[in-house]
């Protein structure tokens, strides 16, 4: 069986790297998270934003109306590609070839008794 010493010693290393971490980050100086200009909490609203004034409709952004043409024509897209699609399952070629034989005996057995 391995000796421990050297998992202790891993993970010796690795608290103090994480530690050491967690004390520079928690100092005073500013990051892009603690900016003067940022809320320190939400405000309770979607996406922060405040609603527009009653009667006023929101203005869209520029990314919204192209997200929205594209999902809705790749949904009408993949509906029609997805049922316009050939039926390649093993089932439904199984059951072409049964009936294909049950034909193929029937028109033999109608053929003989013709004959006959």
């Amino acid at each position: 069986m391995p000796s421990a010493k050297p998992f202790s010693a891993a993970a010796g290393m690795l608290r103090s790297r994480l530690t050491t971490g967690i004390r520079h980050r928690g100092a005073s100086t500013t990051s892009r998270w603690t900016t003067p200009g940022h809320q320190e909490r939400p405000n309770g609203y979607f996406l922060n934003r405040t609603p527009p004034p009653p009667g006023q409709p929101r203005k869209w952004e520029d990314w919204e109306l192209p997200c929205y043409v594209t999902s809705f024509l790749t949904i009408v897209i993949l509906g029609v590609g997805l049922n316009a699609k050939p039926d390649l399952t093993l089932e439904t070629w199984a059951h072409q070839k049964a009936i294909e034989r049950l034909e193929s005996q029937r028109l033999a057995a109608s053929a003989s008794d013709e004959s006959d």
